[in-house]
């Protein structure tokens, strides 16, 4: 019966039964080639291709650098969709990758993904015709690779590009590639923790509407240079010891930001954002004198919170707020205590006219922040919705919480408490 379904399988057309192998992963694929003369080099003509593994034996490493060698230059597909490699602890040849890359290249590449760790760092494993390839749409790397960026760029369908902990030739090399990518939409830049000489961090982009930037640790950054008119969206995560001088200008048509800075110099930087709509933020650095008053959204840190009257500063700052959410962005310590709450002596203006919703993910009950709740729920005169997420085990002193917060006193008449 197995036999008879399988001789009825083996009837479809060849471009249907492509598509059914779509659906599992590429080894599976390369595997029915055993199940008969129809199938033999069926596998051969995916659009979609994807090698590697994160753990992988010696012999694995040596068996599956022998198999791309030996069948990357035979694939059949005209287009090759995406082409991705996880090369993780394995001992490939840089030459090899750079065959395989090639090979991809010349079927008209659409998208390549390249997870490569290795230790000691191979030379450049790219090759050259890469940064010529006119069909690639989506380009990301991550790891052990080497950004040398040729004189010869240019890359005119390339619209998202993410690098994360490559290693860059030097300073100018990041820019002559986005100098060659006139449509580039989306951008993303993780600098490595480690091994990395970049100094200066250039991205001067036009056509950019989301870029976002991270810096780790123990990077020895000096100066950053961010020239993008037309970005929408701005991601911003500061985690290094080191002071950089940081120039960021004209971004009219900026409507939402993500700032989470360790630094305590960053006026600079949240004052060029000043004309968005949504902001998340977590530093403790201050910020007075700045005015959010396209800002409608605003998500803030509990280490935000728990900085000494930080909140107070930026509800001052947002005289239009409709949304705010307190929560805890990921890998920070929701465990440090607060400084003392002190009341403000003026309500701030988006309590008494605009907040309608209210949200706390992170909610413990500390007296400190008990009072920052109560506080934001007597004064919200419009406000429609609090939604409390405590982290409260126990469950008689849940529904205590509940209970006091219910009998609160409250400006709002309308306002519906919510549990989670």
């Amino acid at each position: 019966m197995v036999f008879k379904e399988m001789d009825r399988i083996s009837e479809l057309p060849d471009e249907l039964l492509v598509k059914i192998l779509l659906f599992v992963p590429t080894k599976v694929a390369v595997s029915t080639s055993i199940l008969s003369k129809r199938w033999e080099y069926l596998w051969m003509w995916l659009p979609k291709l994807e090698y590697g593994y994160r753990r992988c034996s010696e012999p694995e490493s040596a068996k599956l650098q022998c198999f791309l060698d030996r069948n990357m230059p035979l694939h059949r597909a005209p287009v090759i969709e995406s082409f991705r490699l996880e090369l993780c602890n394995l001992n490939s040849k840089p030459e090899s990758i750079k065959m395989w890359v090639l090979t991809a290249v010349s079927h008209c590449l659409r998208e390549l993904d390249i997870l490569h760790e290795s230790y000691p760092a191979k030379p450049n494993i790219l090759p050259s015709n890469l940064y010529t390839c006119k069909s690639l749409v989506i380009l990301k790397l991550d790891g052990d690779i080497l950004l040398d960026v040729p004189r010869m760029v240019s890359l005119p369908s390339l619209k998202t590009l993410k690098l994360q902990s490559v290693r860059y030739l030097n300073d100018a090399t990041l820019q002559r590639l986005l100098s060659n990518c006139p449509i580039l939409e989306d951008l993303v830049v993780q600098l490595r923790d480690y091994g990395d000489t970049l100094k200066k961090l250039t991205v001067v982009a036009p056509a950019l509407q989301s870029l976002s930037l991270f810096i780790p640790y123990n990077h020895e950054l000096n100066e950053y240079v961010i020239e993008t008119p037309s970005l929408k969206y701005f991601k911003f995560v500061d985690y290094s010891d080191y002071d950089h001088y940081g120039l960021i200008e004209n971004m009219p048509y900026l409507t939402e930001a993500y700032v989470d800075c360790c630094c305590p110099d960053i006026y600079s930087l949240v004052n060029s954002i000043t004309s968005v709509k949504s902001l998340t933020i977590c530093s403790e650095a201050i910020l007075n004198g700045l005015v959010f008053d396209q800002l409608e959204h605003l998500e803030v840190c509990l280490c935000t919170v728990l900085s000494s009257n930080q909140l107070v500063r930026l509800l001052n700052a947002t005289s239009k707020l409709k949304r705010l959410d307190i929560s805890l962005m990921d890998d920070h310590d929701p465990h440090q205590d607060m400084d003392h709450w002190n009341e403000p002596s003026t309500v701030p203006e988006c309590l008494l006219s605009s907040l309608q919703r209210f949200s706390w993910s992170t909610y413990t009950e500390k007296p400190q922040e008990r009072a920052i709740l109560g506080y934001i729920l007597k004064h919200a005169v419009y406000l429609k919705t609090a939604t409390i997420k405590s982290s409260e085990s126990d469950v008689r002193k849940h529904e205590m919480m509940i209970e006091e917060l219910a009998l609160s006193s409250r400006a709002s008449t309308t306002c519906q408490l919510m549990f989670e």
